[in-house]
């Protein structure tokens, strides 16, 4: 009776995946993530997320230099900002940073396109194998020159992408607050909910337009842009709610000292990390579709075991030996006296 209870619950869930297609779907897609080790490429994707940080933080200091040494007024104005929040030493302390971070942008600027461009090519490699990976291609020997060099153009491609993504939210929002200005209607409630609800739409199209970039451009073998629509839909829907999802994080940790200390940090590695592993598994979604399942190969035929046999005669005994030289003394005979 104990071993059936294994058989019986195998047979309900084969019951299940039949009746439910979208159940059998995710199964499917839930056993290529985990035999293409989603999770592992998941943690080196957090890893270069996380490391990307710095420098990019390093750029934006520089920029922001470049910005206050040009304008005197905005630098003198932060600095009072600074003061004013934290008085005492350590106000003194910050406007000490801020000044030396000004005087060396310059250095702070290259070390950061240094590091950003390292940790870059890093994340979107990653990215890429793990796309691949999830797409059940082996990982290929690769030049290492001409690989980089792709992998950059890919980065600049998915950097295109998301400023046009971050572009169509931001035009979008912008000109949908103008138009309830002038029609009037700026402040009313029910306009303001319409006008959220459109945002929250233009914002999921144009994830899906980033998602979609990824899904179907970034693995290493070609994916056709049908295959890749709906993966991208769900995707985008799924980061929509790990935003929200991270927002209501930040108010939380918001309250708190220790939160405000570490929280940040925490929260970014958990958010790249559930990102991550998010867009694998619906890369592995994406692949497992019925229209995009490879038709498995034949398994290879056993090796050949190449065995020499030998063969041991006994060799004919004297008798033997003599009775056959005997026959073939009298046949010669025969055939002379023939002749």
């Amino acid at each position: 009776m104990a071993e059936s209870k294994p058989d019986a619950a195998e047979s309900k869930i084969d019951r299940l995946r039949a009746r439910y297609p979208w159940l059998d779907h995710v199964i499917r897609a839930g056993v290529r993530y985990t035999e293409r080790y989603g999770t592992h490429y998941a943690a080196a994707v957090t890893y270069f997320s996380v490391l990307s940080l710095v420098p990019l933080l390093m750029i934006g200091f520089a920029v922001a230099g470049i910005v206050l040494t040009s304008q005197p007024a905005l630098l003198d104005d932060l600095r009072g900002a600074i003061t004013e929040a934290v008085p005492g030493s350590l106000g003194d302390t910050l406007n000490e940073v801020v000044g030396q971070a000004i005087d060396s942008k310059g250095t702070v600027g290259v070390f950061g396109l240094l590091g950003a461009a390292y940790s870059g090519i890093g994340w979107i490699t990653n990215l890429r194998d793990a796309l691949t990976a999830q797409w059940g291609y082996p990982k290929a020997d690769l030049p290492l020159v001409k690989t980089a060099v792709r992998d950059l153009f890919a980065l600049i491609g998915l950097g295109i992408a998301l400023v046009v993504s971050v572009g169509i939210t931001a035009v979008g929002s912008g000109f949908a607050h103008l138009v309830l200005r002038g029609i009037g209607l700026d402040g009313v409630w029910w306009a303001e909910a319409l006008l959220r609800a459109g945002t929250i739409v233009l914002g999921l199209a144009a994830n899906w337009l980033v998602f979609l970039w990824v899904l179907a451009k970034l693995p290493r073998k070609p994916v056709s842009w049908r295959s890749a629509m709906r993966g991208a839909a769900v995707t985008s829907v799924g980061f929509e709610l790990l935003k929200q999802g991270g927002s209501i994080y930040l108010g939380i940790i918001g309250t708190s000292p220790t939160g405000l200390a570490f929280g940040p940090l925490i929260g970014v590695l958990v958010f790249a990390n559930l990102l991550a592993q998010f867009m694998l598994f619906m890369a592995a979604w994406t692949a497992t579709a019925k229209e995009n399942v490879l038709r498995d190969p034949p398994p290879p035929p056993p090796p050949a075991v190449i065995r020499p046999v030998v063969e041991l005669r006994k060799a004919p005994t004297p008798g033997a030996t003599v009775g056959l030289l005997g026959a073939g003394v009298l046949i010669g005979a025969l055939f002379r006296r023939k002749r």
